[in-house]
């Protein structure tokens, strides 16, 4: 796959919410994992435009990132805008 274990570490350290590398299930760390790979199929697709089951998968990624958005602007609106502001998403 395109993402080693090195680079997770790196997104999760970067963008969880405990700031650890060990912290994967955090929304925020699952949301910027869910990002770099929608940037990553979103470029493939532009070179590929008939690639429909790479389409699907991206609709599901997006779908899934949405809705850790939604849970986490229901729980902790602060972590919410934190995570948009940090990924450059808007809402």
């Amino acid at each position: 796959m395109y993402l080693t274990k090195e680079k997770k570490r790196e997104i999760f350290s970067a963008h969880g919410y405990s700031k650890k590398v060990e912290d994967t299930g955090s929304a925020e760390s699952q949301i910027a994992l869910f990002t770099k790979r929608i940037s990553h199929l979103t470029e493939h697709l532009k070179k590929n435009k008939k690639d429909y089951s790479t389409q699907q998968g991206l609709l599901r990624l997006v779908g899934k990132r949405r809705k850790l958005l939604h849970y986490l602007h229901d729980k902790e609106i602060e972590r919410y805008r934190a995570v948009l502001a940090d990924l450059n998403l808007r809402k």
